[in-house]
């Protein structure tokens, strides 16, 4: 068996998610079916981790298992792009791995961006590309939460209800946040995340910024570790998997 790694750019838009459902087009099921055509062989294929319905992705990670070698990858890459690529879906490169190789559990960290639209318009070139806020916010207030959420922490209040993971204990090694021409930008680092994590912690930092909670509220629904103090998780739509570092 020949193992292959590839990075993939998406938009979750039109997608049920990453993982193959019952019902509903996912990505990992569209190129698992696509790949699995051009090789002529069952194929399954294995994610750095599952992203939500309406989630993009500027660089997944994936790996599959085949029985023979592909011997042209660069004529594998444009036959798969030839039928993924209508459905807002590339693959941007392909490399033959090592047995030892995982796409999830070899993972050391993963990068997460979410952007935010602050303006009185809605955007238009990067519609379903961002989460369209119109009243102006706070930078500074949503700077000094983001410090907060940095470290080994119980993150169980930005912890979706269906999330399986073993422990809500995680640890972020960064939140930053930066901003351009109404452009937000709040860039994640953690070797792993919960189920809805981050759009949770970003839709706290919205409230932050919007003044309705203080720091030291922000700071007490932390602490909390209960979901229902939580503010509504931000929109799937501003939120893109940016990166897989091994």
């Amino acid at each position: 068996m020949f193992r292959y790694q590839i990075l993939i750019e998406y938009v979750g838009t039109n997608f049920r998610g990453w993982q193959v459902q019952k019902k509903g087009k996912t990505i990992q099921g569209l190129i698992q079916k696509r790949i699995s055509e051009l090789l002529n062989e069952k194929i399954i294929l294995s994610g750095s981790g599952r992203t939500d319905t309406g989630v993009h992705a500027i660089e997944q990670s994936a790996h599959f298992d085949c029985k023979h070698q592909i011997k042209k990858l660069d004529k594998f890459l444009k036959s798969m792009n030839h039928f993924l690529n209508k459905d807002g879906v590339t693959i941007l490169k392909i490399k033959k791995r090592n047995k030892n190789f995982h796409a999830r559990f070899s993972a050391q960290m993963r990068i997460y961006k979410y952007i935010i639209i602050n303006r009185l318009g809605g955007p238009v070139l990067e519609k379903k590309r961002g989460w369209h806020i119109m009243k102006e916010l706070d930078l500074i207030a949503m700077k000094k939460g983001a410090k907060k959420l940095i470290g080994t922490k119980d993150f169980s209040a930005f912890r979706a209800s269906s999330c399986r993971a073993k422990s809500p204990i995680k640890t972020m090694k960064l939140v930053k946040i930066k901003s351009s021409k109404n452009r937000i930008e709040i860039e994640f680092r953690s070797q792993s995340f919960l189920q809805q994590q981050v759009r949770s912690m970003v839709g706290c930092l919205k409230y932050l910024g919007e003044k309705k909670w203080s720091l030291k509220k922000f700071e007490s629904v932390l602490k909390s570790k209960k979901r229902i103090l939580c503010a509504p998780p931000a929109p799937p739509e501003g939120l893109f998997l940016a990166k897989i570092i091994y």
